[in-house]
């Protein structure tokens, strides 16, 4: 993909080295399709390979009330993309594991501007590859994988117990409720809670204390690599296991459930049924190497 073919984000480059991502799919409050991920690693290659440009903001059109409603998938517009831009995509890639490690490599600073709602990817991407993190007062985050009998991505699996502990990371990810950007913010989640039309100036002002002249941009850029790279082999193994895990939870009857419930507009039932597969996981060490070589979406 290059840039001309961007349409479901909005990327900008400033002279001053500040570069804005904008998800701008408004009809489906700024959901993220497997088009949008391949976007935004498009962009940060074209970042990557720009010598002037220091800082990333991400955020997420004003029309669509939202920093983005998490995941979409839709077959029919699938079939409409190019050939050559869908053999960019994998599909199996539930988790977004390319993209995320893209974004956990990436030197240069990442700041998001939650200006809305983050429902599922929506927050975990933030979590896992902004540096740092900013809400709007009206804003709020749903770690909703638990009402679609789903299981995190972008390694959110790791991410979360790292930032807060088991206990908390559990009872978030364990129930699903709403929190709001106080919450957030309280929880050591993100960095500030701004009011909403202060949002993006306040992080444009950040941005500006990251590169020259104010920031010593080298020296960001090597604070970030250090402190990332430890965790790197963490973050791809998780990310596996989180693939894995999600192509397995897709084939149940929960999920299904929980699809069928959302959509007639009422509370999941639940049965907790678990194939054979699952049960192999559940029950035994979760080796890789293992699951690997089993068919990917076997009953």
């Amino acid at each position: 993909m290059n840039i001309e073919d961007l349409k479901e984000i909005i990327y900008k480059k400033e002279d001053n080295g500040i570069c804005t991502i904008t998800i701008n799919m408004p009809k489906r409050r700024n959901a993220f399709s497997y088009i949008t991920f391949l976007e935004i690693e498009t962009a940060i290659k074209d970042m990557e390979q720009d010598k002037n440009a220091h800082v990333l903001i991400i955020t997420g059109s004003e029309e669509g009330n939202a920093f983005s409603s998490g995941g979409y998938f839709n077959m029919k517009e699938m079939l409409d993309i190019a050939p050559e831009i869908q053999a960019e995509m994998d599909l199996e890639d539930i988790a977004i594991k390319k993209l995320c490690m893209k974004l956990w490599d990436f030197p240069k600073p990442i700041i998001a501007a939650i200006n809305g709602l983050a429902i599922g990817a929506g927050i975990t991407m933030p979590l896992a590859c902004a540096d740092l993190i900013y809400m709007a007062d009206d804003a709020w985050a749903g770690f909703f994988f638990v009402k679609r009998g789903i299981v995190p991505e972008f390694g959110n699996s790791f991410i979360l117990p790292l930032l807060l502990g088991f206990q908390r990371a559990k009872e978030i990810l364990f129930f699903g409720d709403r929190i709001p950007a106080n919450k957030m913010y309280e929880l050591g989640l993100i960095n500030g809670v701004i009011p909403h039309n202060e949002l993006m100036a306040h992080c444009r002002k950040i941005a500006e204390r990251l590169i020259p002249p104010q920031g010593p941009s080298v020296s960001i850029k090597l604070m970030k690599k250090i402190m990332h790279d430890y965790f790197r082999e963490i973050i791809s193994q998780t990310l596996d296991k989180e693939n894995i895990s999600l192509r397995l939870s897709l084939k149940t009857q929960d999920f299904r459930e929980s699809i069928k419930a959302l959509t007639e507009k009422r509370d999941a039932k639940f049965k907790g049924r678990e194939n054979k597969m699952i049960k192999d996981i559940l029950y035994e060490p979760f080796d890789l190497e293992t699951e690997r070589k089993r068919p990917k979406y076997t009953k």
